[in-house]
């Protein structure tokens, strides 16, 4: 279920994720950029990994940070891509480690939110 947002009715902690997923495709000149919030607050931070070898998407590899790093949960979830949508392989790392409700906010390169929908 889609459920379209403006900014005011984001949180600060919300609002944080999607600028650290924003900057973290600008800065590494990506196609998406991402951010998790896990169970104690915790923020990890990743762009797209593209290597012969090794394909994961922003928000796989900021998933896969947070499990790496000992989370337990995620909270919420951020990607900013040129997509228009959260596929459904991103929403299913979320999903794994955060559970169906866990609330996955997918923005534009110019940070304003298109969509928020839930991992499940």
């Amino acid at each position: 279920m889609t459920l379209h947002r403006e900014h005011g009715d984001l949180g600060a902690e919300d609002l944080k994720i999607i600028t650290l997923a924003r900057s973290a495709r600008a800065r590494n000149g990506v196609p998406e950029g991402a951010a998790v919030r896990d169970e104690t607050g915790r923020t990890y931070v990743a762009g797209t990994v593209d290597l012969e070898s090794l394909k994961l998407s922003a928000l796989q590899t900021a998933v896969a940070m947070a499990v790496a790093s000992g989370a337990e949960s995620l909270e919420a979830a951020a990607v900013v891509s040129t997509a228009e949508a959260a596929s459904d392989a991103d929403r299913a790392a979320v999903r794994d480690l955060g559970g169906p409700q866990t609330p996955v906010l997918l923005a534009g390169p110019d940070g304003q939110l298109r969509a928020a929908v839930t991992a499940g």
